[in-house]
């Protein structure tokens, strides 16, 4: 583990692997993506685990927190690890992170993949998005198993356990146990809440400076909290895009296909 000093906050940071630097975005502390992590990724990329500012062990105000200054921080952590150019990767809204570093720092940045992560920030247009291809898309058995689950939650359940309920929208088995993945998460409410309320909701991919850098988007055929869908109408206006479609994987293809994403994101790597 090694503490980065940025402007007005200390990140935290922990490095497994070898190869190619590439820096993973967090905001629920190292541990959860850390066990998620391809394992054969590790063999080819030196993956940092980046808590963000106000999240996990790292200090600094979330409220704080703009695309501007993640790419400051993202900098500093960059220049602790002596590398010219790193790759990005961030899951679900977080890769909307990935992509504005990339967007900000092209000389920086080589690379971002994003993995579940929606073409837009407006959270209730993407509620209202994922509640219809749940309901066209989804089998019988996957919308029942869901149903019964939130059936059960008591009024006033935490946020934890409606996310766990919600497992046939994440995970292409409906019947996963997916607890033992966030035992050891560190969630803080203020820079979820952040992210959601002041960063995203005037958020698109295409909007903006033009993107550089190459992007791998990658996405679960199963992923019904982000429809793979949503990012058809984008795609011609990212000529610097490369987009794939798991299978065999919901919300996180890089835990339930490790051996096709690594095979992806190889493959895709810039030179």
């Amino acid at each position: 583990m090694t503490t980065v000093a940025a402007k007005g906050a200390n990140l935290f940071t922990t490095t497994q692997g070898r190869g190619r630097a590439c820096l993973w975005l967090t905001a629920i502390g190292a541990g959860p993506y850390e066990a998620q992590a391809p394992r054969p990724l590790l063999d080819h990329l030196q993956v940092t685990f980046v808590e963000l500012r106000g999240s996990g062990r790292s200090t600094g105000a979330a409220a704080d927190l703009t695309f501007d200054l993640l790419a400051e921080d993202l900098e500093a952590v960059r220049r602790s690890l002596g590398v010219e150019q790193v790759l990005v990767l961030g899951h679900s809204i977080l890769g909307m992170l990935a992509i504005e570093y990339a967007r900000r720092c092209p000389a920086s940045v080589s690379g971002a993949v994003t993995a579940g992560t929606p073409p837009h920030g407006d959270m209730a247009k993407l509620m209202e998005q994922a509640k219809a291809f749940f309901c066209e898309d989804a089998s019988e058995e996957r919308r029942k198993i869901q149903q019964e689950a939130l059936a059960r939650l008591p009024p006033g359940a935490p946020p934890g356990a409606v996310l766990m309920a919600q497992t046939p929208s994440r995970f292409y088995d409906p019947r996963a146990d997916a607890a033992p993945l966030y035992a050891t998460a560190s969630p803080r409410p203020e820079l979820t809440q952040h992210l959601l309320t002041r960063l995203s909701p005037t958020w698109e991919v295409t909007q903006g400076p033009g993107l550089r850098a190459p992007l791998l988007l990658t996405h679960g055929r199963a992923d019904y909290v982000v429809p793979h869908t949503l990012w058809g109408p984008a795609l011609p206006k990212l000529p610097a895009a490369t987009f794939r479609l798991f299978e065999k994987s919901g919300h996180q293809p890089f835990f339930e296909e490790p051996e096709a994403f690594t095979r992806a994101v190889l493959d895709w790597l810039p030179n």
